[in-house]
């Protein structure tokens, strides 16, 4: 019987509480990691730390502002103190603004979004760095969008930030490689998840909306981008770094 594909290997998830967040750090749990659940939702990270350790995992929960450099190395000196070592960063920490065209978006908004999808992915990034390398490398993975490839209307900060993750990601394992460090950006299509509801009011209407753009006919589900997402962390894809692995139904295919 082989090893689980990540026995022995630490993780940090970043926007564990929900959605693709809280699958990935299940996953990643289940294939023998032990994961570090931060978000600013403390009490949903809490929850899906307790899932895994529920189901025989090892898990840690941090509440965490992503826009906040002390937060980010509080969390990996966390996951060495509790698991000895990092190997894993998973970012998907994501906020999207109000739907507006330029024209209509606060500067507010617009830094907001950038804050803690761009910054944030930068804070973090910078603060795991130093314990992969000491670990002799490791796997980033950035959750990006089929929106950072193609535009939607009235999303315009989202879009933009969601793009400059996959160039972000690209540049860092150019720099990198040399470390043992892959990273990688990992691009779904629309997933139902709680976020679909704050653009559409109920997933009847998400489904509705965005199923037919997708060639499969349909939304994806939390649980297929965390498999996604186990490959890039794994030896699966040791021969891949600075590529963006799109998971999005077929929705920018045509």
């Amino acid at each position: 019987m082989t090893d689980p594909a990540l026995a022995g290997k630490i993780a940090l998830v970043v926007g564990a509480a929900t959605g693709i967040g809280r699958a990935i750090a299940r996953e990643l749990a289940a294939a023998g990691a032990a994961v570090v659940c931060a978000d600013l939702d403390g009490a949903g990270a809490g929850a899906t730390a307790a899932a895994i350790e529920a189901a025989g995992g090892r898990a840690l929960a941090r509440r965490s502002d992503v826009t906040r450099a002390a937060d980010a190395e509080a969390d990996v000196a966390a996951a060495v103190a509790a698991f000895g070592g990092l190997d894993v960063l998973v970012f998907g920490a994501a906020t999207h603004e109000p739907t507006a065209t330029v024209l209509e978006l606060s500067e507010a908004d617009w830094d907001r979004t950038l804050a803690v999808n761009l910054t944030g992915a930068f804070l973090v990034s910078k603060a795991t760095l130093p314990a992969l390398r000491a670990r002799g490398g490791g796997s980033i993975i950035f959750i990006a969008s089929q929106l950072g490839r193609v535009g939607s209307a009235g999303l315009p900060a989202y879009c933009a930030t969601k793009g400059a993750l996959v160039q972000l990601a690209k540049v860092m394992a150019a720099d990198h490689a040399r470390d043992g460090v892959r990273v990688n950006t990992l691009s779904p299509g629309a997933v139902e998840t709680g976020r679909l509801l704050h653009r559409y009011g109920d997933m009847a209407a998400a489904r509705a909306a965005l199923g037919p753009k997708h060639l499969l006919g349909r939304l994806g589900q939390p649980e297929e981008i965390a498999r996604a997402a186990l490959f890039l962390a794994s030896d699966a894809s040791s021969f891949m770094t600075g590529a963006d692995l799109l998971v999005d139904g077929g929705y920018t295919a045509v």
